[in-house]
């Protein structure tokens, strides 16, 4: 009976560790993010607003009905029906009604109202998507983020490691009396550093990977980790296009511009609306009361005696007691204090500014596509340059090394060329990250898919 336990234990505990070192890929991320972000659901929940505008819209075509009722106390001093005299007395009364209204014609403010939600739908679809690319460029640039610190880590550690190598060859080279004790001590101070340094990388990168959960909307942060996923520094296939070329593609393709103009063709419908209102109304309504009461009343005899007699049952005086109104109603506006006026210049300016802000997008999209191919070109030319320098650096290094190890530079020279060779490395991951996200950018705008690999 223990080995069958045993064995579901043990599958346990290794789900439990695949668990623990799931490593998230850039389009998991992305994914995620658009789903439990929470930018993205106010978003979702606008859209679900402009839906049920769209319900508002609808049911102006439908008549309105209402049922009424009432049922009162009168106490107090009220004339007698048999001696005409008031006297204090308690009589009850209901009353029920019912009416309907419907409209006939409005302006065409009914329709152009159906026509403005299917347009308020179809922007706040747009700016949902608008949202969701936004969350999706900062979910890139925070993954490549924790990449790029995890490979500064690697750096600092190597470096530390090169360090405690160097510290043990130097405790041999002044047991042989090859170098003075300060040397060794200097070697130390930097083993201290690198230490120091590997503890600020652990840090940041950490850091980061909080960041990047918190924008997730995860709540176990301890066990979140990104896959090292590589990127070549290949040129991208967006590189073959002109500035220009991918601003015209995109001005076709973005939600920002398709944003911009649904919200210009609802500022046109919110004109139209408003004009509607010049024109005159006609609506049919009908209605339909009765009332009870509770009261004795008094008839005559064919002798001119009065009789007292209670009244008729509830549901005779409901039926006996009906009355109907029904008919059409005209309004034909001709002075409202000028707010219908006021109304229509009103959306007149809401349609100048919403002409503005599409003219504005496009302007920022031609600008912001020409500065981000201008940067990826600068950070694919500072990477080159950092790749070069670094290969110097590296050859200066070993250079150093061997001038010290017989005694032509001192220690401090030696750190001095391993610290520039350190901040070699740090500057060809950084410009590294710096041009892939650059890219990613480029491509983002020209249609690609934000995780797609360089």
């Amino acid at each position: 009976m223990r080995k069958p336990l045993y064995i579901a234990l043990a599958l346990c505990m290794a789900l439990a560790a695949n668990a623990q070192v799931k490593k998230w890929t850039l389009q998991e991320c992305v994914e995620y993010a658009f789903k439990n972000n929470i930018s993205v659901r106010q978003s979702e929940l606008d859209l679900k607003t402009t839906e049920v505008t769209k319900t508002d819209a609808l049911g102006n075509f439908l008549p309105s009905a209402n049922f009424s009722g009432s049922h009162s106390w009168n106490i107090g001093l009220n004339p007698n029906p048999i001696t005409g005299i008031s006297q204090q007395q308690t009589t009850q009364f209901t009353t029920a009604g019912f009416s309907t209204q419907v409209d006939i014609y409005k302006g065409l403010q009914n329709q152009m109202q159906m026509r403005r939600s299917k347009m308020a739908i179809i922007a706040g679809q747009y700016q949902l998507q608008k949202m969701k690319d936004d969350i999706g460029l900062n979910v890139a640039n925070a993954f490549l983020d924790v990449l790029f610190n995890k490979e500064n880590l690697k750096v600092q550690q190597q470096q530390l490691q090169i360090d405690l190598e160097q510290a043990e060859r130097s405790k041999q080279l002044l047991e042989g009396g090859q170098i003075p004790r300060g040397d060794l001590m200097d070697i130390e101070a930097t083993v201290a550093t690198d230490r120091q340094r590997v503890v600020q990388a652990e840090n940041t990168l950490l850091i980061s990977k909080l960041s990047l959960a918190q924008l997730l909307q995860l709540d176990d942060y301890t066990n979140f980790d990104v896959a090292d996923e590589e990127y070549n520094m290949e040129d991208s296939e967006v590189f073959l296009q002109t500035p220009d070329a991918i601003y015209k593609k995109a001005r076709e393709q973005r939600t920002e511009i398709k944003l911009a103009q649904a919200n210009l063709d609802v500022a046109e419908q919110d004109v139209k609306i408003a004009r509607g209102a010049y024109q005159p109304t006609l609506s049919g309504f009908y209605s339909l009361n009765t009332r009870v009461t509770y009261a004795d009343y008094v008839t005559f005899n064919e002798a001119g005696l009065p009789i007292t007699q209670s009244p008729p049952p509830f549901w005779n005086q409901i039926w006996d007691n009906k009355g109907h109104n029904f008919g059409f109603q005209l309004n034909i506006p001709i002075l409202n204090g000028f707010a219908t006026r006021n109304n229509v210049e009103r959306a007149k300016i809401s349609l100048e500014r919403s002409k503005l802000a599409f003219e504005q997008q496009e302007l920022d999209l031609e600008r912001t596509i020409y500065q981000a191919f201008t940067d990826a070109q600068g950070a694919l030319k500072a990477y080159d340059a950092a790749v070069s320098a670094a290969e110097a650096r590296a050859l200066s290094l070993n250079y150093a090394k061997e001038r010290y190890g017989v005694g032509l530079i001192n220690v401090f020279e030696l750190n001095q060329a391993q610290t520039l060779s350190v901040n070699a490395q740090s500057e060809v991951v950084r410009s590294k990250y710096e041009f892939i996200f650059r890219v990613k950018i480029l491509e983002f705008y020209f249609g690609l898919p934000i995780f797609q690999k360089q």
